[in-house]
């Protein structure tokens, strides 16, 4: 599915990777391969992050979500592995567990005002 935005909310273990456009919805859950609970290994983590990116691929706008400091690692992790994610990357912020209705709901409300300013000269 090809769709202008997307959200993932990510941890250290999953990641719901939704696009969205106005009329339609497609989640995926990706799981992290690392049996370590907390930040897993540099490797567990390239494979998690790919596979994350790999869903992403063809989306114009991602918002990142979730607890922790899994989102910060995959934006650093894209900025150097995945340089067309990075660039699509628009935000990143704290949520805890939602659920994917409510992740697209809270990513709507962010992309109403992100696109609003986008297009607001005034705003530049």
């Amino acid at each position: 599915m090809s769709t202008f935005h997307a959200v993932v909310w990510m941890d250290n273990s999953e990641a719901h990777v939704v696009m969205f456009d106005r009329e339609h919805m497609e989640a995926q859950r990706i799981k992290s391969r690392s049996h370590h609970k907390h930040q897993g290994k540099a490797a567990d983590n390239a494979v998690f992050f790919a596979d994350i990116a790999s869903a992403l691929a063809g989306t114009h706008e991602v918002l990142l979500a979730g607890p922790g400091l899994a989102r910060t690692l995959f934006r650093d992790w894209c900025a150097g592995h995945q340089g067309a994610i990075s660039r699509v990357i628009v935000d990143s912020m704290a949520a805890d567990h939602p659920t994917d209705g409510q992740l697209v709901a809270m990513a709507r409300q962010y992309f109403k005002k992100y696109d609003a300013m986008a297009v607001d000269p005034s705003m530049a």
